[in-house]
């Protein structure tokens, strides 16, 4: 399994524009999330061990955020002929889909347009869309015992309370994403 790090970002940059197909048959564009008071974007997939470790852990601050006007989606940009696991028909299943948008970007355009790098690879959006946190979930991917500094839960706090993340901010780790074309592959 190839590890791989989110790669640093400027903060304030402004959210790349997509469409793409979801695994509930619906289209997802940008603007249709205009009204989240802060939107998630991750790049995530299927197969690798990194994303399925904090899957439970993005699930749970969906639910808690939900309501309080912060929007969550998952993008899988991976090769789905290298990576089988990461088609939309596997997407589909119960045991892979979120109960936010779970969305497939087949020519990774979009993956390229916000710079991901990794799985899981989040950026996270003000309500003017411009790029306020670019981090790991926490700082433990591997157990959620050993977690003492919730990065994303404090960035979507302090965006919700009027404040800007703090600049230092600590790079997300996972299986590098899967592009078309690359020789050799890792099975992560």
């Amino acid at each position: 399994m190839a590890l791989a790090y989110s790669q640093p970002k400027d903060l304030g940059l402004p959210a790349p524009s997509f469409c793409l197909p979801g695994t509930d048959g619906q289209t997802y564009c940008l603007k249709d999330f205009d009204e989240a008071q802060v939107l998630v974007v991750i790049f995530t997939c299927n197969h690798c061990p990194y994303a399925q470790a904090i899957r439970p852990r993005i699930i749970a601050l969906h639910d808690f955020y939900d309501e309080l006007g912060v929007q969550f989606i998952a993008i899988n940009s991976n090769d789905e002929h290298a990576y089988p696991k990461d088609s939309m028909k596997h997407m589909m299943e119960e045991k892979y889909n979120y109960s936010f948008p779970y969305l497939r970007d087949e020519t990774q355009d979009v993956a390229r347009d916000f710079g991901a790098a990794c799985t899981p690879d989040i950026f996270v959006y003000d309500n003017a869309r411009r790029l306020a946190y670019h981090g790991r979930v926490d700082d433990n991917w591997k157990d959620i015992e050993k977690v003492t500094q919730e990065d994303l839960r404090d960035a979507l706090d302090d965006l919700l309370n009027g404040e800007k993340p703090g600049e230092e901010q600590q790079p997300s780790v996972g299986c590098s994403i899967k592009w078309k074309n690359e020789k050799g592959g890792d099975n992560a």
